[in-house]
């Protein structure tokens, strides 16, 4: 699975309206509702928000990845915000966040979304992928940067 499969640029925002965890989440799943990509905008959101008070899904690099499973999609989703400036996620290296990668799938599809979230972390361990990702002004070039990076 390639996450440009499950990611379009109407699905990505640069930059993100939202300078605050909740409100950035709630940003993304309005993206996704927007796209079409959703049956109840209001689930998704709960599903999500609920994962959150678990344990943060910052989970260092600058990336955080909040997620949840919700009966409101009939496949995994997704959308990316990069914030105007950074967030505070509680991150667990402490630093706040610069990419937010946002997922969502039916309960049914435990692999797929772990196969995502593990495809995130990888690229964001790269310097140079991060780097020219938050250099991106535009949906367009985050896409784009996206696919090089996964060829």
């Amino acid at each position: 699975m390639k996450l440009s499969d499950i990611l379009s640029p109407e699905s990505i925002r640069v930059p993100l309206a939202s300078h605050e965890k909740i409100d950035a989440i709630t940003e993304l799943v309005d993206v996704l509702d927007t796209c079409g990509k959703l049956t109840d905008k209001q689930a998704v959101l709960r599903a999500v928000l609920e994962r959150e008070e678990t344990r943060s899904t910052g989970i260092g690099f600058g990336l955080a990845v909040p997620h949840g499973k919700s009966i409101a999609c009939t496949s995994l989703v997704m959308a990316l915000g990069l914030p105007e400036t950074p967030i505070d996620f509680g991150s667990s290296d402490g630093e706040p966040v610069e990419l937010i990668a946002l997922l969502a799938s039916p309960p049914d599809k435990t692999g797929p979304h772990i196969q995502a979230l593990a495809r995130i972390s990888r690229l964001m361990l790269l310097g140079k992928f991060r780097k020219e990702v938050l250099a991106a002004k535009t949906p367009d070039e985050v896409y784009a940067i996206l696919v090089k990076h996964e060829e």
